[in-house]
């Protein structure tokens, strides 16, 4: 259960103000259309962060426990210091290029696509590892993933003029970087 909560909550700061939720944002001005958006969202999310967790879980298979720590320590420390850089929309992202596919497919590859290499991807490769678990933590950075990026859709330029984003990106970072003292200290182990 820890794995899932940590990983819910973890993935729904890193997600304030990230591209994806500039992406979920221009999604809903373009099609107006929130169940097919939040569909999308789901299925690009649990398709990218299965592969992610199976990633995370076959690293440990790989790396001894000691190396692991150190890894995974400078790994969450490193995203730390990610979290302080704000994201913004690339550019052509959200345009009318993929539109034949209809909303939900737009949306599938759009966020399919963003999240590559994304922080949240990354953490849902470190959190896998981590705790060594695959289903909790892909249950849970989907969640989070919903959850910063639902009330966009829903609600749009209301909620992101009312949620104060450095704050949101300067507590990920302690978090992070609490998680990647507390590997490399051993904790847990």
């Amino acid at each position: 259960m820890e794995s899932f909560l940590v990983s819910t909550g973890i993935v729904a700061l890193a997600e304030m103000g990230d591209k994806t939720q500039l992406l979920s944002l221009v999604l809903a001005a373009r099609f107006r259309k929130p169940w097919p958006i939040i569909a999308g969202i789901l299925a690009a999310t649990l398709a990218n962060h299965a592969l992610a967790g199976a990633a995370g879980a076959w690293v440990t298979t790989v790396l001894g426990p000691d190396v692991l720590r150190w890894v995974l320590g400078g790994s969450f420390l490193v995203m730390a210091a990610w979290m302080l850089i704000p994201d913004k929309l690339d550019e052509g992202a959200g345009d009318g290029n993929r539109s034949k596919l209809g909303v939900f497919g737009t949306t599938v590859v759009a966020f399919f696509l963003a999240e590559m290499g994304d922080k949240t991807q990354i953490a849902t490769v470190m959190l896998a590892a981590q705790y060594n678990t695959w289903a909790p933590v892909v249950a849970g950075t989907t969640l989070g993933m919903l959850l910063a990026n639902a009330p966009v859709v829903w609600f749009g330029d209301a909620v992101t003029k009312r949620v104060p984003i450095r704050v949101v990106h300067l507590v990920s970072a302690v978090i992070f970087a609490v998680l990647g003292a507390g590997a490399l200290l051993g904790w847990g182990s």
